[in-house]
């Protein structure tokens, strides 16, 4: 009766002890940044698959889709980002376990039985309950630890969701120059059997050479062969932006949007000052605090650990009944640890470096994006408004003359050339600018128009300053 009721107290203390494990469990996703904060993200629920969780389904665009709707699409259902996701949770699930006292041991021993000793008769049982004690700090360091590897699990989210919204809108932005393109290209075969068809009508009427025929065949197979490529392209496109949001097949029709709208570029100045926002560099603070953490416990593992115990006795063949107190822990005579110390230290100097070297490689990445951007900017405002209008009037002058006999097929074709030339360059550099914008966006984290409005703003104020005096 004794023994059970004993046995009975120790596995009470036991569910006391580990009753006050339960630790808070925080969020480690970090706030958004600007670019494509309005639009809904996947998260992973804290409830893994395969309960009762309830996953937001998106259906298959259809029809004609717009930017938006792929972006929509991408980040909610994009099976890389997921991934981080999940990464995260399981950041939060390791913060939780580290946490967590020590579970306590019970041991229950029996001596002096068996042999020829009389049964249990006089056997002494002693029952014993045991309890790691960490010194030093070790689970609170443990657990800041953990929260900060959650928190750069969190960063690395962030930053793939920015991957995600930009690599989307670059596949968006090619497939309209795709199908620009495309159109662009039969537009030049529909010229081509048009004027095969003029060139054979002279031909017959006996105004020109047969050859000039030929000429016109040959330019009219060429145009028909680039439309079929631009078919291609079309549809590698289409594949790869349907590849954001993890789809193998293709479901929409088209992409619908405009990529005529360019507009004035921020100086560069204003964009780097606006390259803390990125969270490839926001990162850092958290790492370095990691990294610190991580040395606070190297450094408090230098304390050995405490196990303590508590237990009871009873000599069956006397009824004697005695507590058994005990306690044991290393001497920390050879291993203080020293070389966890030294690596933590060393980790720490390293992620130093590392801060400073990613901050030159995305200012230096800045810089040329930048001037990507201002290049394709200039090319595309000079296309629209000198080029294109010279060549298709001069295109259109030596059509009307070539039918009025005042100019040679080769000026004619010479000129058409020169007009479709000039408009695929115009599409290449109206798909360089946006894709150049969406790379700064990228690497500022915020709209570009967001950053010319804070710009114009802060010059405003300066102005108004400077009028005041």
């Amino acid at each position: 009766m004794v023994l059970r009721q004993t046995f009975l107290f120790f596995i009470s203390m036991a569910a006391a002890l580990t009753g006050c494990a339960v630790s808070h469990l925080d969020t480690g996703w970090p706030e958004r940044r600007p670019s494509g904060r309005d639009l809904t993200t996947y998260q992973a629920p804290r409830v893994p698959p395969g309960s009762d969780a309830r996953h937001p389904k998106l259906d298959e665009p259809t029809g004609d889709i717009t930017l938006r709707q792929a972006l929509t699409h991408a980040l909610m259902k994009n099976p890389e980002l997921a991934a981080f996701a999940w990464e995260v949770r399981a950041g939060e699930a390791r913060t939780l376990q580290a946490g967590l006292f020590p579970n306590p041991e019970l041991e229950v021993e029996t001596e002096g039985f068996g042999g020829d000793a009389k049964g249990f008769d006089v056997a002494e049982t002693t029952i014993r309950l045991s309890q790691l004690i960490e010194l030093g700090g070790k689970r609170s360091a443990r657990t800041k630890v953990a929260a900060l590897e959650r928190n750069l699990a969190g960063w690395d989210y962030e930053s793939k969701r920015l991957d995600v919204f930009t690599e989307t809108t670059v596949a968006f932005i090619k497939l309209l120059a795709a199908q620009k393109q495309l159109a662009l290209n039969a537009d030049l075969a529909g010229l081509a059997e048009k004027f095969f068809d003029t060139v054979a009508a002279q031909v017959k009427a006996g105004k020109v050479s047969p050859v000039e025929e030929i000429k016109a065949q040959v330019v009219l197979s060429l145009a028909r062969i680039e439309e079929e490529k631009a078919k291609r392209d079309l549809e590698a496109a289409r594949n790869q932006l349907a590849s954001m949001w993890g789809s193998t097949s293709v479901a929409f029709q088209a992409a619908k949007g405009e990529l005529d709208a360019i507009s004035r570029i921020p100086a560069l100045d204003v964009l780097l000052t606006r390259l803390l926002k990125n969270p490839d560099l926001a990162r850092w603070e958290t790492e370095l605090r990691q990294r610190r953490a991580s040395l606070m416990l190297e450094k408090a593992s230098r304390y050995p650990d405490v196990e303590l115990g508590f237990g009871f006795k009873h000599a069956n063949e006397t009824d004697e009944k005695s507590f058994v107190l005990g306690a044991s822990f290393p001497l920390p005579l050879f291993d203080k640890n020293q070389g966890g110390i030294l690596e933590a230290q060393h980790n720490l100097t390293k992620a130093q470096a590392e801060r400073l070297s990613e901050q030159v490689r995305i200012t230096t990445a800045l810089s040329g994006a930048y001037q990507t951007l201002a290049k394709a900017y200039s090319e595309a405002t000079n296309l629209k408004k000198n080029i294109l209008p010279l060549a298709k009037s001069a295109y259109e002058a030596s059509r009307t003359g070539y039918a009025e006999g005042k100019f040679e097929y080769l000026e004619v074709l010479d000129s058409q050339q020169t007009l479709f030339d000039a408009r695929g360059q115009y599409v290449k550099a109206l798909a360089a600018y946006h894709q150049a914008v969406a790379e700064v966006e990228r690497l500022i984290a915020e709209p570009l128009e967001a950053a010319g409005r804070a710009s114009d703003s802060g010059d405003k104020e300066v102005e108004e300053k400077g009028e005041s005096r």
